[in-house]
């Protein structure tokens, strides 16, 4: 195993890839000890790995943010893109970025132990990332006492240890600031939805921990005097029912009176046919279940209908109905539709803002075709210097291209509506002959 951190010689991204490539084909060990040695081996490799990748993203930060000092970038607006560029060199999200960013700068530029923990194969990338967590409001100097107090014992302990004496080490060091940080938290209430498997979803609030235990404890009593009463339904569901129906202000759950929009096609509608649907925001859901929405709700929940159209040739959207009964209709809502998630790969926040592809200060038209969702933090690291996104309309759906400032090219592929035909072979081709030269 790891029995120190001299350097090994220097490696490109090409000996990388390389070792990448022998990994793909390492066949398993040839008895149980061994596979078992083999194992820690590659959690110690993927520790390794993770401490070289905390090294390179805080180089690549402080490089990126000299750069656009030398540029002359406002102070308020330097740092902005960085952590975006490493969204997508990841995979992971802008958000997920942003806090990989401040977690990397700070465990190699003030925790070494802690590092030198990850680097050795003696703790994960996940506890490591605790330590800067659970010290990020204090001083640099008891940031470093907490670190040489636990940097040398991680092997030893799991996900809770380390969370819990991080906790212990930095409250000992600065009370005042432990409890203040705990009050700041209320800050970050909020509300969240993310898809769930079988066409559920889950709906999670953050609360100050009073608010969320009396939440919690009204459902409760609400659910044991309705079951009391002879309710069949179990706990756990009338607590989930009566949720909705408070929160929407509906007489009973599946009554759903606010706006869901649910894309299907008119034979799934009426003739029963097995395209599965898609509610915005949410991803496909089966076919039945897009009908059950549609004509399950009681009489006395408002319905509306809205036509988009799509090509004859291909299927992809072309349009919307300009209008509806009660509501506004506009090219807003058929990005919403048509993009469903924030279009920056990996990403998949909410559509917030409807951006210009082409900036619109450059000349760019507002029109669909110029039009792509985002969510706000990635249409504000578009707009630092360097940045370039290309929307390519083949007819038979349409991608939109992100080129950051060191740039690489990225892709994103707005999703098939239900009835959609697969691309071609010679689409594909053309495309791809299309983003070479962008």
């Amino acid at each position: 195993m790891f029995e120190s951190v001299d350097p090994l010689p220097e490696l490109d991204t090409s000996d990388l890839a390389a070792l990448t490539r022998a990994l793909t084909s390492l066949a398993p060990a040839t008895d149980d000890s061994a596979r078992i040695d083999r194992i820690r081996a590659l959690e110690e490799l993927k520790s390794a790995a993770a401490a070289a990748q905390l090294h390179e993203t805080a180089a690549f930060v402080a490089s990126q943010r000299a750069e656009q000092r030398a540029a002359k970038v406002r102070a308020d607006a330097v740092g902005r893109g960085i952590a975006a560029q490493i969204a997508l060199a990841k995979r992971i999200s802008p958000h997920q970025a942003q806090r990989y960013v401040g977690a990397a700068t700070v465990l190699v530029s003030e925790l070494p132990r802690t590092v030198e923990a990850l680097a050795t194969g003696r703790t994960t990338e996940w506890r490591a990332q605790l330590v800067a967590r659970e010290t990020i409001f204090l001083s640099r100097a008891h940031r470093a006492r907490v670190d040489a107090a636990i940097g040398p014992r991680l092997e030893g302990l799991g996900d809770r240890a380390v969370l819990a004496e991080s906790r212990r080490l930095a409250y000992r060091l600065d009370p005042a600031g432990f409890v203040a940080r705990a009050s700041a938290a209320a800050n970050d209430r909020r509300v969240s939805l993310r898809p769930a498997p079988d066409a559920m979803a889950r709906l999670t609030t953050l609360l100050p921990v009073g608010q969320a235990v009396a939440c919690f404890a009204s459902l409760s009593r609400t659910a044991d005097s309705t079951t009391a009463a002879g309710d069949e339904r179990g706990r756990g569901q009338i607590m989930a029912d009566t949720l909705v129906e408070r929160v929407t202000g509906q007489a009973s759950a599946p009554d759903v009176p606010v706006e869901i929009n649910l894309v299907l096609t008119d034979q799934t509608l009426l003739a029963g046919d097995g395209e599965p649907g898609v509610v915005e925001g949410m991803g496909p859901v089966p076919a039945g279940v897009a009908r059950a929405l549609v004509t399950e709700a009681s009489d006395a929940t408002p319905m509306w209908i809205r036509r988009l159209y799509r090509s004859p040739e291909t299927g992809q959207l072309a349009a919307m109905e300009s209008k509806r009964r009660y509501f506004p209709a506009g090219q807003r809502h058929f990005i919403r539709v048509l993009d469903e998630t924030c279009t920056t790969p990996w990403c998949g926040a909410p559509i917030r803002h409807i951006d210009h592809a082409s900036p619109a200060g450059t000349g760019g038209a507002t029109e669909l075709a110029n039009a792509r969702g985002t969510c706000a933090a990635c249409n504000y690291a578009k707009q630092a210097a360097g940045w370039r996104t290309v929307i390519i309309d083949r007819g038979g759906g349409r991608e939109v291209v992100t080129i950051t400032p060191t740039g690489h090219t990225y892709l994103y592929r707005s999703p098939d509506p239900p009835g959609a035909r697969p691309h071609s072979r010679t689409e594909r081709r053309a495309f791809d002959l299309i983003l070479a030269a962008a």
